[in-house]
């Protein structure tokens, strides 16, 4: 089978992607390498697969070809309709995995016009390409950020998520929506995951862990929001990649007990599924420096400060609905997830 891949160079698409290859899948990977983080890192993730190019112009519309896997990769934007529409019908793609976005929360407030363009037109694109080009399958990345404003935990897909509190979570409630008018419309199966709080090896140098880590062997101070009171559900990327393979093999059906006059939000009687994923186990934000402070044998400083605006208390994932359809088990402690992220932390920026 062949997959597309949206956000391949990424930190999930990166994992999704090797996992899709190792299992004996032909890829098709998209990226745009923006410069939200240093690219360089994405730049590295591809040469793991096998893509060696220096991506000098800012689009590549010309495939680049892996001399190690069965990869085949386009620097292409994803507002570009035009080229989107070449690749598809360049491809017998079957399934898409749409991983490709603008993430960041905080960064949304201060720049909102990239997650419009990328978030919701880029995403609207290749709802359109699945449309014509008559995909089998269509998985896309949500947020638990889409909870927003509500405080009833653990977080159920069967649960309101229509009081987000940052743009990046808009976009993401909306990518939910969209998805499904086109599964109602055009019969295309569409499996919606909620990630919670991914962490691990090759990841995102914006996310909280990151950050702490590098500040901590640099020995640099950080800003410690909410003073480290706040929860999250930190989800090593293993397990995510577990969950998204098993979604992206389980195209969605009609949900054939739907009541329209008791509705289940998180499925339809058009081919559509909303799924969590996350590691049902919410730790504050304090315990996981203490742990990198152990793993390290380094402090962190910090400068406290309070809650920050899009932010959110606490984060906790229902799972069971992942569990029985997705065979969805996470079982990476943070502890253990950690430790493996540091690791490859020092062995990726050669300190000894």
């Amino acid at each position: 089978m062949k997959v597309l891949v949206t956000g391949c160079a990424g930190f999930i698409g990166y994992h999704l992607t090797k996992k899709l290859l190792n299992e004996g899948y032909s890829v098709i990977g998209l990226d745009i390498l923006n410069d939200y983080y240093n690219p360089q890192i994405k730049i590295d993730r591809l040469k793991n697969l096998g893509i060696e190019q220096k991506f000098d112009s800012p689009a590549c519309e010309e495939p680049v070809i892996s001399d190690l896997v069965d990869l085949v990769f386009y620097r292409v934007d994803l507002e570009n309709k035009k080229n989107l529409y070449k690749i598809f019908q360049t491809h017998e793609i079957q399934s898409v995995c749409n991983l490709g976005a603008q993430a960041g929360v905080r960064y949304s407030i201060s720049n909102p016009d990239i997650y419009i363009k990328s978030n919701i037109i880029g995403f609207h694109n290749i709802l359109e390409c699945c449309r014509y080009n008559e995909i089998r399958h269509l998985c896309f990345a949500s947020s638990s950020s889409v909870y927003g404003l509500s405080t009833d935990l653990p977080y159920s897909v069967n649960n309101s998520a229509d009081h987000p509190v940052s743009l990046y979570a808009a976009t993401k409630r909306s990518n939910e929506l969209l998805a499904h008018s086109y599964a109602h419309l055009y019969s295309i199966p569409m499996t919606g995951l909620r990630f919670f709080t991914v962490y691990g090896p090759w990841g995102r140098p914006d996310m909280a862990y990151y950050k702490f880590t590098d500040s901590i062997f640099k020995g640099k101070t950080i800003e410690l929001f909410n003073e480290g009171r706040s929860k999250r559900d930190f989800t090593y990327i293993d397990d995510v990649v577990k969950g998204l393979f098993n979604a992206l093999r389980k195209p969605t059906s009609r949900n054939q007990a739907w009541d329209s006059t008791s509705p289940c939000i998180s499925s339809s009687s058009a081919p559509y599924e909303i799924y969590n994923i996350g590691n049902d186990s919410p730790v504050k934000v304090s315990v996981m420096i203490k742990i990198l402070e152990e793993l390290t044998g380094k402090e962190l400083k910090t400068k406290l400060l309070p809650l920050q605006p899009g932010d959110v208390y606490s984060t906790h994932a229902d799972i069971k609905k992942s569990k029985e359809e997705l065979n969805f088990y996470p079982s990476t402690s943070l502890e253990d997830g950690l430790k493996k992220f540091v690791d490859w932390y020092k062995k990726y920026n050669e300190i000894a």
